[in-house]
């Protein structure tokens, strides 16, 4: 019997069983965690009740487009009329570094793009065009323009309600807004409003910002460099992002002023050279964009399908509304609140209507999307859910057949730009993260070196794990965000058309200059 037991334990022991046990150990929480939380996933992705021409709509994305329109609207086209002022502020043309504040302008925007530019400028705009068809993008672009008009509202209430502290820092976001504002226009509710998007931002943070970034990383090299222990991805991502983390806003904006243009200039780049070669293609290219969106060009719902899945990539993209940037962009160095929501109304311009746009233009060209020679509609895939593609992939691997129809050697150059995409997208959010942790815990460098220290333990286990529920989870929250966010914006819009309207009136009549540098 003793043996029978030892044989039964050292058969226990061995690799294979150990591993089998480590992988029901990883199905058991997911598993547990999906039940726990599934509710919560449900309700903020749940689609409207009622389909539209057979497509269904999320009520979330109807949500932040509705903001994005209203504020539009409200501003009276704000991202037209300030465009050309946005990119003056950028270059420093109206900075005085005597101002209180951080970081520069154009670091600030750098930050919060890092936090925005990422895997679904990839990956979710091949997906996009994969269901929408090339029409998608047309939509994706006019929502991008939209949300421009979102980051302005709350960027602007960033600045104008942030703390400032004795030592130079600042803390500031929706929480410092939803609380001072709301108390400022005698409405009740603020203390609550920032409560809740705090918890969401913070849990966002730790998931969407974090475990997913690091998780997308580790399979890209894993695939170029062969299978090995997602862990030690994690261990090399974690060293690196505490080492810049922990200097606080000043370092996360020297790196990320430097990464975020080198890897947007290096992808753009690359789509730029495969247009270039196929320039007889380009007009074709948009053509289909502008027939797609209306006609639909014989893709799943037709052109409402390719209106939705714009909409909703764009949403998921920039994050305009969702009020992570306002974190970043009130630490910029300004006593004008208005000009740093001038300057992040680039950031969704940048990231949908540029890079975004890029990455359909190539899909749609690269001839990766099966169409039908009879009738010139793309053929649809035999679930009929999709475009069918030539070599049946989907997401990050349909871009890169994409770019690879140009050069073999691009799925190379694209891990390189997942890897940047995913470094610059956690050290963002791990600013939002810290900023929501202190403002529910309290500010202090013991309670700020708990949540790195929290934040970069969670970069090791989303590279190690397969936790699907705990990023549905994460994603949730992130949107989540932008229902107590837009909320907030309705309540205070008044105050920021009031700013507005001092600050330009000052601008025009040459009270406001240039300064000298």
């Amino acid at each position: 019997m003793k043996k029978l037991l030892t044989a039964a334990m050292l058969a226990a022991m061995s690799p294979v069983a150990v591993a089998a046990q480590e992988a029901s150990l990883d199905d058991k929480i997911n598993d547990a965690f999906a039940w726990s939380t599934g509710w919560f996933v449900t309700l903020i992705f749940n689609p409207l009740p009622f389909e539209i021409a057979g497509s269904s709509f999320p009520w979330i994305v109807m949500w932040l487009v509705i903001g994005a329109t209203v504020f539009t609207i409200y501003f009276g086209l704000i991202q037209i009329r300030a465009f050309g002022h946005a990119i003056s502020l950028v270059k420093g043309d109206y900075s005085d570094p005597n101002d209180a504040g951080e970081v520069s302008h154009f670091q600030a925007l750098a930050t919060a793009l890092s936090g925005t530019v990422g895997l679904g400028n990839i990956a979710g705009v091949a997906v996009a065009v994969g269901i929408g068809g090339p029409g998608a993008t047309f939509w994706m672009i006019f929502a991008g323009l939209l949300g421009m008009a979102s980051k302005f509202t709350e960027c602007t209430l960033g600045v104008k309600y942030r703390n400032e502290y004795a030592d130079g820092s600042v803390s500031g976001g929706p929480m410092y807004y939803m609380t001072k504002g709301f108390k400022e226009r005698n409405l009740p509710g603020g203390k609550v409003l920032a409560i809740l998007f705090s918890i969401f931002c913070i849990l966002g943070a730790l998931g969407g910002g974090n475990m997913f970034q690091a998780n997308q990383a580790h399979a890209q090299i894993s695939g170029i460099t062969g299978d090995y222990p997602g862990w030690i991805t994690g261990l090399v991502f974690a060293v690196v992002v505490f080492a810049v983390i922990v200097g606080g806003i000043k370092s996360i904006a020297r790196v990320t002023e430097k990464v975020v243009p080198f890897m947007g200039i290096m992808y753009v780049f690359v789509a730029l050279i495969i247009l270039l070669v196929n320039y007889d293609q380009i007009g074709w290219a948009f053509g289909q964009i502008w027939a797609g969106a209306f006609t639909g060009l014989g893709v799943a719902g037709g052109f409402v399908g390719a209106l939705i899945q714009g909409f909703k990539r764009a949403a998921f993209s920039n994050e305009a509304g969702v009020g992570s940037a306002a974190i970043a962009h009130s630490a910029v160095r300004t006593k004008e609140p208005i000009t740093e929501g001038v300057v992040s109304l680039l950031e969704p311009f940048i990231d949908t209507v540029v890079i975004c746009t890029m990455t359909a233009l190539v899909i749609t060209i690269s001839g990766v999307l099966v169409v039908d020679p009879a009738t010139g509609n793309y053929v649809l895939n035999e679930a009929g859910t999709g475009i069918q593609t030539a070599d049946g992939s989907s997401g990050v691997q349909l871009t890169s057949a994409a770019f690879a129809t140009g050069f073999s050697w691009f799925p190379y150059v694209l891990a390189i730009a997942v890897i940047l995409f995913a470094f610059s997208t956690m050290i963002s959010w791990s600013y939002y993260g810290l900023k929501a942790w202190t403002y529910l815990v309290g500010e202090g460098q013991a309670q700020e070196l708990a949540f790195k220290i929290i934040f970069c333990v969670f970069v090791v286990i989303g590279a190690a794990a397969e936790l699907g529920a705990v990023i549905d989870f994460s994603d949730a929250m992130i949107f989540a965000m932008a229902v107590v966010n837009i909320t907030a914006l309705y309540f205070l819009m008044p105050i920021v058309k009031a700013e507005m309207n001092s600050y330009f009136g000052r601008l025009k009549s040459g009270e406001i200059v240039k300064h000298k540098h």
